[in-house]
């Protein structure tokens, strides 16, 4: 098996955001025992921007070498960029992380914003409608 798990999930554990952390922070801890975490690439770039600015360098460091020892990153290319054209998205960058999940052969995408991903032809789940699955 192989999820998906959308930016705000990763922000969520990263910032600690209430009330969302706890399960968030649950599925990326399933995601990770289980060997099935997948992350888009541009997602890698956002959250170290994201906790150099707020935070500092090294936990952006240290965020940047625990992602890339932990996680499959989803390469995205000209391909993916054509693929999520085609979907019928409101926001270009959902598109984008639908087609990489579809490349991928992910079974689920792992968001708190599901209606944005009505139209993915992967499912959407949140964290805890994952974790009930299980």
């Amino acid at each position: 098996m192989k999820i998906l798990l959308d930016l705000n999930i990763l922000l969520d554990v990263v910032q600690k955001r209430q009330p969302h952390y706890q399960a968030s922070a649950a599925i990326l801890d399933f995601a990770i025992r289980n060997q099935c975490c997948c992350i888009c690439a541009h997602q890698i770039t956002t959250l170290y921007y994201l906790v150099n600015k707020y935070a500092d360098h090294q936990q952006a460091s240290e965020l940047l070498d625990w992602l890339l020892q932990n996680v499959t990153i989803i390469p995205e290319n000209k391909e993916t960029f054509l693929q999520a054209r085609v979907l019928v998205f409101r926001d270009f960058e959902d598109a984008v992380t639908s087609a990489a999940a579809q490349q991928q052969q992910c079974q689920f995408i792992i968001t708190r914003n599901g209606k944005d991903f009505k139209k993915s032809p992967i499912p959407a789940l949140s964290p805890l409608e994952f974790l009930a699955m299980q």
